[in-house]
């Protein structure tokens, strides 16, 4: 029988798999830094190294210095991700409702989205000053247009053999739209659920690094005014640590149930 596409993924590597292939990883980083270093290719202080990265985590850590900017982080990037769900969920909603707006706003969302984040730094500046609210305009901005556009495509783009089962057997309004449409573009909901969130998480590291409140950005940037590049890959690595955290503790478990419930995982 041919294979169904698309193919299923396989079994997941065991963990000492894992930690194998990232000990070897670092293994292979350290011989490189001390190649370069041997060799005269850079200066000890100009590239990072794993042992230099794991002094700079003890360091941070002794005061929970790390613990406190990531919590931070996290509530930022939490608040600035619903605001931008509520948002993107009305617009998507509008552009799914009015064909007006579906034909000449959706173009011009879909351009907007292209933006990189750093972009609405300087608006963020000029409008609400270097404060909390500046920091989730840039959280927003990044990850609801991309929401707003999840929520039209998954929506729209149903079976419509679903939308007319239940009209004949009298559905209609908000019924229609929570018992039949909402379930069924859920997989799709939260496809571009997960996109948005990795949009917010990006675009919040935007908002950070122009101000001086706790946080990851925050901290990524104290380690560039002090000129030391250990610190600075630490916070590069906890911020893709974090965000590949989140991604598969929460969106990826959620959509997998899913799945699983309506017989597709």
């Amino acid at each position: 029988m041919p294979k169904k596409w698309p193919a299923r993924p396989g079994k997941k590597a065991p963990w000492w798999g894992y930690l194998f292939f990232y000990m070897l990883l670092i293994g292979l980083w350290q011989l490189l830094y001390m190649l370069g270093v041997s060799l005269e290719w850079w200066k000890p202080y100009a590239f990072p190294n794993p042992a230099g990265v794991w002094q700079s985590l003890l360091s941070l850590s002794r005061d929970w210095n790390l613990l406190r900017a990531i919590l931070y982080s996290l509530s930022r990037a939490a608040l600035g991700f619903l605001l931008a769900c509520l948002i993107g969920a009305v617009l998507g909603l509008l552009l799914l409702k009015l064909q007006l707006l579906s034909r000449y706003l959706k173009p011009l969302i879909m351009g907007v989205q292209t933006l990189p984040s750093i972009c609405w730094v300087p608006f963020a500046i000029l409008w609400f000053g270097l404060n909390q609210q500046a920091i989730l305009f840039v959280v927003v901005m990044g990850s609801a247009f991309s929401i707003a556009l999840a929520v039209e495509s998954g929506m729209r783009n149903i079976d419509p053999i679903y939308v007319k089962a239940a009209r004949t057997m009298g559905a209609s309004g908000s019924k229609l739209i929570f018992r039949v449409i909402f379930p069924a573009a859920l997989p799709n909901l939260l496809s571009g659920l997960r996109q948005g969130w990795s949009f917010g998480w990006r675009a919040l590291m935007s908002g950070e690094v122009m101000s001086s409140a706790i946080g990851l950005g925050h901290t990524l940037m104290m380690g560039r005014d002090l000129a030391d590049i250990n610190q600075v890959m630490l916070v590069m690595i906890v911020i893709i640590l974090v965000g590949v955290a989140i991604d598969k503790g929460v969106f990826s478990s959620i959509e997998e149930r899913v799945l699983r419930q309506r017989g597709l995982a």
